[in-house]
């Protein structure tokens, strides 16, 4: 039975985790699942990469790259990546390899319970949003980058729409209810 207040089909009050037939799912709804399981193979990328290469080898890489593209290795963006790589040894690879796989984790389970419209993942995507809203206030305030903008931008986006989801869930509830 679909609710016309949210969109999608009412829960199944037997169990409370029944997701909506995939055509009354919102496209929003599933492109903010995508970006979730973007972000997670990232993530994942990102930790076979520092498990693989090691800190040595990931410098020497890095050098590399900034010659070949020409890059100037004292402006900001450069040097603040290399001196985080320069951090990097090998009694703390793991540690971050491992970190990336628990990230990426997250964001794959968020991204399969947005995808089948379950109601916890609204409450979920909702909380792991706003936990980065400080940070990328911070970054929009000291720094003003385009990408700080564009990150806090987005952020807002997908915080307001789960908000929005969960408000029109509660109000097609109290309804039925009622």
């Amino acid at each position: 039975m679909q609710d016309s207040a949210t969109g999608l089909e009412t829960v199944n009050q037997s169990n409370g985790v029944n997701p909506p037939n995939t055509k009354e799912r919102p496209k929003a709804l599933r492109a903010i699942a995508l970006l979730e399981a973007a972000k997670g193979a990232i993530a994942i990328i990102v930790g076979l990469a520092l498990h693989e290469l090691g800190g040595e080898e990931i410098q020497s890489l890095f050098e590399s790259l900034v010659q070949h593209l020409h890059l100037n290795p004292a402006s900001e963006a450069p040097s603040v990546i290399h001196h985080a790589i320069s951090k990097i040894n090998d009694k703390n690879i793991t540690l971050l390899a491992l970190g990336s796989v628990l990230y990426a984790s997250v964001r794959f389970i968020e991204a399969y319970g947005l995808w089948h419209a379950y109601a916890w993942t609204e409450w979920f995507a909702l909380a792991s949003g706003a936990i980065y809203l400080p940070f990328e206030i911070v970054g929009v305030v000291t720094q003003g980058k385009w990408l700080d903008w564009f990150a806090l931008a987005i952020n807002l986006v997908v915080i307001g729409y789960m908000g929005l989801l969960i408000k029109r869930r509660r109000t097609a509830s109290k309804a039925r209810y009622s």
